[in-house]
């Protein structure tokens, strides 16, 4: 699959703090590209320059194995973490603002479809809740009907069933061969939605991959947590204790719920589970995600 935005040994600094720090990657055609970090990685730095509103330092960017060009904006939209929209008037009246921005539209018709948006196409977009607004907000970016859509942490705040509910109409989007550029602090959106996503820490990218093959990369087999209690004599070998919790990672967990028992482990609040983006994240950086 051919790459559709390349960037390579970008660079952006701010006095002394340099942000984001000789970036190199590339973003395959069609796919959903998901870049994660704690706050202050340089990530948010990294894409405003990938959107054309932050001149880069250094470095290059090209769309289609070529520069960008001047049209490049007309073929990108974004939905941004937070937007300004005009008081008083109607989601199909504020599609239909955004959209004469562009010297080419979607039929807003397509957007109600593709958005989700016919039960409220009339509504004042004051009185939409949060995942109705985000919805709003994704059919502004796609008036243009991009190449490349990037997403800046679009369900930050909505409630499980309506992120699950967006997280729809980014694969409905997909489904049109269309690319996203996705932001996010919840790894198991990421885990879902992305195709290879790539990590970044104090302004360089530390990973990139598909999710699987990171987690195949760092992890084997799965990871025994077991609460520490008073009743606990030593630690058995090959364990470790953190935050209160007894773990160990092993490949063959038959052999080791053995090995815990003849040593009198009580197995009382046991989870066993697999490797997850957050377990790589904690690896990598030693932080967690924050919002």
């Amino acid at each position: 699959m051919d790459s559709i935005l390349e960037v390579k040994d970008l660079r952006k600094a701010y006095g002394p703090v340099v942000a984001v720090d000789g970036v190199s990657l590339s973003i395959r055609e069609g796919t959903c590209f998901g870049l994660l970090g704690p706050n202050g990685a340089g990530k948010t730095t990294l894409v405003e320059m990938m959107e054309t509103i932050l001149d880069p330092d250094g470095g290059q960017m090209l769309y289609r194995n070529e520069p960008l060009g001047p049209h490049f904006k007309e073929r990108i939209g974004i939905q941004f973490q937070s937007t300004a929209l005009q008081d008083f008037i109607t989601v199909r009246e504020t599609l239909e603002l955004f959209s004469a921005l562009y010297p080419k539209n979607r039929p807003i018709e397509e957007i109600i479809e593709i958005c989700a948006l016919a039960d409220i196409i009339d509504r004042d977009n004051r009185k939409l809740s949060g995942g109705q607004r985000q919805r709003m907000l994704l059919g502004i970016a796609l008036v243009n009907d991009p190449e490349i859509v990037f997403l800046d942490e679009p369900t930050t705040g909505l409630d499980p069933q309506a992120r699950r509910n967006f997280w729809n109409l980014i694969e409905n989007i997909k489904a049109e061969n269309k690319t996203v550029v996705l932001t996010t602090h919840y790894m198991e959106e990421a885990e879902v939605l992305c195709e290879e996503i790539a990590i970044m820490d104090h302004g360089k990218v530390i990973a990139q991959d598909s999710p699987g093959n990171l987690l195949s990369a760092h992890f084997e087999g799965v990871l025994i947590r077991i609460p520490v209690n008073g009743s606990m004599v030593g630690v058995p070998e090959g364990a470790a204790v953190k935050d209160g919790f007894l773990e160990i990672q092993t490949t063959d967990v038959e052999t080791e719920m053995r090995r815990l028992l003849e040593q009198q482990v009580s197995l009382t609040g046991l989870a066993i589970h697999s490797a997850t983006l957050d377990d790589l994240f904690l690896k990598l950086t030693g932080s967690s995600l924050r919002e």
